[in-house]
């Protein structure tokens, strides 16, 4: 395969003035999202410009296998490229992320779709050079080499200027039962501080006004580098540089949750008191079952250690229902710990099968109905929640940082405060990007409407 840069520089060559295209479809997660980012930099480094999928020269799939559900609606989508490359003979598609990751599904769509031009996992995107200029020169290829460490040189195409997302660290050591990540994204692989340190710098001079670090598991950052250092000691000098920004970070695992992060979190101005603290279900026993390696008595400390260094946190949280062991009995401890915490929002699930993971071999004791039933009761506990949440602010002031026109009114900009509530009021489509103060002045279930403060 050729070096990446001998390749960029062949595929700008054949471009030369001919504006040639490219468009990425992302399925899945923030990683994803930042992945898609970094494909885009990549390919335009290669000369391509973006466009939408019915003009590009060039397509990317960059796939999700968390749930098989996702799969196959990637699988159909996929399918559907067949008339436009019969129209476009010299149209590349190219198939990436974590379905590709998983060699029989990688093979599977190679064999199946003899259009695609190729197939690559998640931690080759350095190799997506070599791989689009031996499409362009004819030549199909299954499969690219990952790399042995992570590159610091991939550009990337931020969705939003105001808005950096920044991985500090890929892959996953965990392996919760149901979860197929791991085999996905591989073990986990920390980038040095100082790459981390660099890129929001320059993320923050090139105007951005917050700061996204991901991970599969940030908590656990920093574990396998020559000089180890904590997640927390990372947070507090990306939290210690110049310039009007705040810090967001997700996900984190109970298990790594330090007394010392909680700390950190209290003693920055620009770190969001917001966390995102996955529980997936209340019961201990399904909790074990889930190889979470926690119980519902750490993952209580952790939250009142949160409260009691930060009052005013919000606190929002996954939660899986009808995992393949869970009574009716573990069921209600979920929903006993959710009126205890009284999370400000909730991501809710239900459990998904996903091939290749422990959790698919055991046999459900619950039917769908039962399943469904108790779905339905914790949406309506937390939306009772967050509800009231939301009305407590009415009459207060947040600062807010606008993020564009509103979804639901074009007449009313959109923005996120501290503690990631969507805020909706009345100003200027200017105002993308910058902090402003809005004052509460009616609240719904799951957003707030104000009027800006001048």
């Amino acid at each position: 395969m050729l070096e990446r840069y001998e390749a960029t520089a062949r595929l700008r060559e054949i471009n030369g003035k001919q504006n040639k295209s490219y468009a990425v479809l992302t399925f899945g997660c923030q990683q994803n999202e930042h992945d898609s980012e970094i494909i885009s930099g990549v390919l335009e480094e290669c000369g391509f410009l973006p466009s939408d999928i019915n003009d590009a020269d060039v397509i990317i799939f960059n796939t999700c296998a968390v749930r098989e559900t996702a799969e196959e609606k990637v699988i159909g989508k996929i399918g559907a490229l067949k008339a436009l490359k019969y129209k476009k003979k010299d149209l590349v598609i190219g198939i990436g992320g974590c379905m590709t990751a998983i060699e029989k599904t990688a093979d599977y769509i190679f064999k199946t779709f003899p259009f695609v031009s190729f197939v690559f996992g998640t931690n080759s995107v350095s190799s997506l050079p070599s791989l689009v200029l031996n499409a362009v020169l004819g030549k199909r290829q299954n499969g690219a080499p990952d790399d042995e460490i992570i590159p610091e040189d991939l550009p990337a195409i931020r969705r939003e200027g105001y808005r950096a997302d920044i991985s500090v660290m890929y892959g996953c050591n965990n392996f919760c039962s149901y979860c197929i990540v791991p085999y996905t994204r591989g073990r986990e692989k920390s980038r040095e501080p100082e790459a981390i340190i660099s890129e929001a710098k320059r993320a923050i001079a090139g105007g951005a006004m917050e700061i996204m670090l991901l991970g599969q598991n940030v908590n656990s950052y920093g574990k396998g580098l020559s000089s180890p250092v904590t997640f927390a000691k990372l947070l507090d000098r990306i939290a210690s540089l110049d310039g009007d920004f705040r810090i967001r970070f997700m996900t984190s695992h109970p298990k790594d949750a330090t007394d010392e992060l909680l700390e950190v979190m209290a003693k920055h101005e620009k770190i969001c008191k917001h966390l995102h603290l996955p529980v997936q279900c209340g019961s201990d026993r399904v909790l074990l079952d889930m190889n979470r390696r926690y119980d519902v008595k750490k993952y209580l400390s952790i939250i009142n250690k949160a409260r009691a260094l930060m009052p005013d946190i919000t606190l929002s949280s996954d939660i899986i229902v009808g995992f393949p062991t869970e009574t009716e009995e573990d069921f209600e401890g979920t929903l006993s710990l959710c009126r205890e915490v009284e999370y400000d929002s909730l991501f809710t699930f239900i459990y998904s099968r996903r091939s290749g993971t422990r959790a698919a071999e055991m046999v459900p004791v619950s039917t769908e109905k039962e399943i469904h039933g108790r779905f339905d009761r914790l949406v309506s506990l937390q939306n009772e929640i967050s509800r009231r949440k939301n009305e407590a602010l009415v009459g207060k002031s947040l600062r807010v940082l606008v993020t564009g026109i509103s979804e639901t009114d074009s007449e009313m900009l959109a923005a996120r405060s501290e503690g990631n509530r969507i805020v909706h009021f009345k100003g200027s489509p200017l105002q993308k990007g910058s902090f402003v103060n809005v004052k509460i002045t009616s609240a719904k279930t799951w957003s707030l409407f104000g009027e800006q403060e001048i």
